[in-house]
Parts: structure tokens; C-alpha cells; sequence
């Protein structure tokens, strides 16, 4: 009998062929700095290593490790409970929840929020809810976003990364498309999503030309907020840095980064988020956010809103980029995240090997995450680290850049 299963010994040859198998690690702490196992899975050799300084976490305020956003986690599990225990349309919809979407949509300056189990449920909710005729995407955008599109079988139009002007010229192409196909081009409805900070590459995008691009066609505008929420002006994101509010119809953006937390979120005007707790079947037929997870959110985007983390961690971004740069490194994007570009993928490995020899935790990005010929090193300080932290990990990139042949 002909085997129909799949070779699963050949597909995981085949990564380890081509340095691109990845392993689990897991840590016995979420913070900005740990202890970490060996890439096996198993148990965690707490009392064997070292432990690591962590500048690869996505922890941008250091929130994770906070009492405040922790007691909030704890006294919601006492009161309203552990879980949901359905569909926020059935039985599952809390006070804390109601609390956190009240919080999100004023810190993003709009009517109303909702909150998904994930950033990735948000995404992908919104796009198949909405069905867009047309797409017009970054070409850079997060995989939610690209399957967002692919379930709302809209057609995307990919337009150059942070690029205003190939976005323009895309959208009059558009038009000139069906005018040569004897449509009306009004009839469609046209959505551009673009990430506000590009995970990978730290890159920002252009937010204000995007809207001046929409506003001429009629176009809506989606950003996702994914890594810039709680980062700045009042615990916003670039879209509030910018002003933007009134400008975006749709904005969204994670729980699990910054905030500290786990889920994701949807702001924009009352019937938007009418249309998408009715239709978003990511949040219809998901269980609700857990209330602990729902209040820690709350916290720590109070936290960020009235601290004085995000100065601290601005004030790191700055200090690790200059370090980094004047050892004569490539460090791409304009944001928190420094992505130290070395090109080769072992070269890149390499380096990210020798760093963690000094204990310090920054993994390689390579193909198939990044293009080919630009794997980095993914560099990324939290608002908890020290003067002291930042000089051990630019001493540890002198030393092991050094070492590889890169310096």
C-alpha cells in the first residue's frame, strides 16, 4: 500500500542541511536576564549555567517582571477567575475586559476597542471580516496580515517597503486597471495595512503619506501596532506619536509585547467594532482573553501611559545603537529594535554563537525570516536594563565580532 503520509525525517534533514532548524530553549524567567536550557527541551539546568543577559525579547518596558501588572494578574485569577470559560458572546465577557478595551480606546484616541486572544486572532479577524476587494500591503507585513488577506480572498496588491510613492503609483494603476476594463473603480473597497514598526528591520513606517495616498483614492487605512504600542506619545503608538488618530479608520496591536501580557486588540469607531464582534470569526468562536491576562494588559498599559519606563528604554535604544555603530556595525531602523546586519547566514550564526558565549542572548535572523544576504542579529534592550547591562552586551559584540572576522 502507497504511503500518503508525509516524510517528516526528510523536511527536518533538509532545514539541518541548510542551517535553518530551529530548537526550542526554554528559560525559567521572563525578563532581562535568565537562565536558559539547552536547545532540547529539556528541563531547565538552573543550577548549571550562567546566567544570560536577554536582548532579544520583545518585553520592550520590562513589564513582565513588574509587581504591579503581576498583583493585577493575580487579584483578577481571585476574583473573576483563571478563564473566560466561553466565547465573550456567550458567558465570557468580564468586567476586566470591559475595563482594558475602555483603556485601550482612549490611550488610541478612538470610540470604542475589543479584545482578541491573539494579535495574530486580530489580524487575520479583521481582514476576512471586513472583505476587502483590494488589498494594498506592505510588502514586509507580519504573516497575520498576509493571511488575513489570503481568508478574505481579497485580491493584495504588495506594495515596496515603506515606500508612500510605489504605494501611489499602485493605487493609480488601480484605477487605470479598470478603466481599461470598462469598471468603476468606486465600486470596490480598498483597504492599505502596513505594521507601524517592522519587527525585523526596525523600520517605521511613513504613516502620514500613507493617509495623504488614502484620502486621494478613498482608500481606509489599517496600521498595526503591534510593537510600537505603549512606546509613545501616552503610552500610544506611532500613530499617536504622529496624530494620526483621526486619520486611520482601523488600528491594532498586541497585548503580549510591551503590555506585557497576552492577546490582542482592534480600536476604531463603534461600528467597526460592532461589525467585527458579530463577524470576526476569530473573536466569535475563540474563548475571551483570560481575565488575568486582560488585567495585567490593563496595568501595564496604565504603567506605560504615567512611568517613566519608556523614557528608560529610549534612553537604552539610544546609548546600544551609538555603542554599536561606533565598533562598526551595520545597525539598521529608526525604532527599539536594532537589527545588526552581517549578510551571510553563517557569518550571522557565528556571531550570535559567540555572543551568547558571553552571555549574552541576541539569536540570528536568517532566511527563510529575512531575505537572502541579510540575516542579522536582532538586537533589542528592555527599559529594566541597566548602564551596566548595555556595556556588557557591546563589550560582548566587540569581542565575539572580533573573534568571527566581522570587526
Amino acid at each position: 500500500m502507497a504511503d500518503r503520509g508525509f516524510d517528516l525525517e526528510g523536511r527536518l534533514a533538509a532545514l539541518e542541511e541548510h542551517d535553518l532548524k530551529r530548537a526550542l530553549s526554554p528559560v525559567d524567567r521572563v525578563a532581562e536576564r535568565g537562565y536558559f536550557a539547552e536547545p532540547s527541551g529539556g528541563d531547565l539546568p538552573v543550577l548549571d549555567s550562567a546566567e544570560a543577559l536577554v536582548f532579544a525579547s520583545n518585553n520592550y518596558l520590562g513589564l513582565t517582571d513588574d509587581q504591579r501588572v503581576q498583583d493585577a494578574a493575580r487579584q483578577a485569577a481571585a476574583t473573576v477567575g483563571t478563564g473566560a470559560g466561553a466565547s465573550r458572546l456567550v458567558t465570557g465577557d468580564t468586567l476586566v475586559h470591559r475595563d482594558l478595551e475602555r483603556q485601550l480606546a482612549e490611550t488610541k484616541g478612538t470610540e470604542r476597542a475589543l479584545a482578541f486572544s491573539s494579535g495574530y486572532a486580530a489580524n487575520v479577524g479583521t481582514i476576512a471580516a471586513l472583505e476587502p476587494d483590494v488589498v494594498f500591503s506592505d510588502e514586509l507585513n507580519h504573516a497575520s496580515i498576509i493571511d488575513g488577506c489570503r481568508l478574505a480572498d481579497a485580491e493584495t496588491v504588495v506594495y515596496d517597503h515603506c515606500d508612500a510613492a510605489d504605494l501611489q503609483a499602485r493605487l493609480e494603476e488601480r484605477v487605470e486597471r479598470a478603466t481599461r476594463e470598462g469598471r468603476e473603480p468606486a465600486d470596490e473597497s480598498w483597504l492599505i495595512v502596513t505594521d507601524s514598526v517592522f519587527s525585523m528591520d526596525g523600520t517605521v513606517a511613513p504613516l502620514s503619506a500613507i493617509c495623504d495616498a488614502a484620502e486621494e483614492y478613498g482608500a481606509w487605512v489599517m496600521v498595526d501596532e503591534a510593537h510600537a504600542t505603549g512606546l509613545y506619545a501616552d503610552g500610544g503608538g506611532v500613530v499617536q506619536a504622529e496624530g494620526l488618530e483621526d486619520r486611520v479608520q482601523i488600528q491594532l496591536g498586541t497585548l503580549s509585547k510591551a503590555l506585557a501580557s497576552q492577546g490582542g486588540y482592534v480600536a476604531g469607531s463603534s461600528a467597526l467594532i460592532e461589525c467585527l464582534l458579530n463577524d470576526a470569526r476569530s473573536f466569535v468562536f475563540s474563548t475571551g482573553l483570560a481575565p488575568p491576562a486582560a488585567a495585567a494588559a490593563s496595568e501595564a498599559l496604565h504603567v506605560a501611559r504615567h512611568g517613566d519606563a519608556r523614557e528608560r528604554l529610549w534612553e537604552n535604544v539610544a546609548h546600544l545603537r551609538d555603542g554599536l555603530e561606533s565598533m562598526g556595525f551595520e545597525v539598521w531602523g529608526d525604532s527599539q529594535i536594532l537589527p545588526v546586519v552581517v549578510g551571510d547566514r553563517r557569518d550571522a550564526i557565528a556571531l550570535a554563537d559567540g555572543v551568547r558565549e558571553r552571555d549574552v542572548v541576541a539569536p540570528a535572523i536568517r532566511p527563510p525570516t529575512v531575505p537572502e544576504g541579510t540575516s542579522r542579529i536582532r538586537v533589542v534592550p528592555i527599559a529594566t536594563h541597566d548602564r551596566d547591562d548595555i556595556i556588557a552586551c557591546l563589550e560582548a559584540f566587540q569581542a565575539a565580532g572580533e573573534e568571527v572576522g566581522l570587526l
